[in-house]
C-alpha cells in the first residue's frame, strides 16, 4: 500500500471512532435524563399514607 491510502484509512478509522463515541455520549446523556425524570415522577407520586391501613367489609 502507498502512504496516501494508509493515511486515508487512518483518517476514516479516526472519524468512525469519533462518531461512535459521540453517539454513545448522546445515549448516555439521554439515559441520565430519563433516570432523573423517573426519580422525579416517583417522588411526586409518593403518598406517605398509602399502605398503612386496609378498608375491610365483612
Amino acid at each position: 500500500m502507498d502512504i496516501a491510502a494508509l493515511s486515508i484509512l487512518k483518517s476514516q478509522s479516526s472519524l468512525s471512532q469519533a462518531v461512535g463515541l459521540k453517539v454513545l455520549n448522546i445515549a448516555k446523556d439521554q439515559a441520565e435524563q430519563q433516570g432523573q425524570q423517573l426519580v422525579q415522577m416517583i417522588n411526586q407520586n409518593l403518598d406517605p399514607t398509602r399502605g398503612q391501613s386496609i378498608d375491610l367489609r365483612v
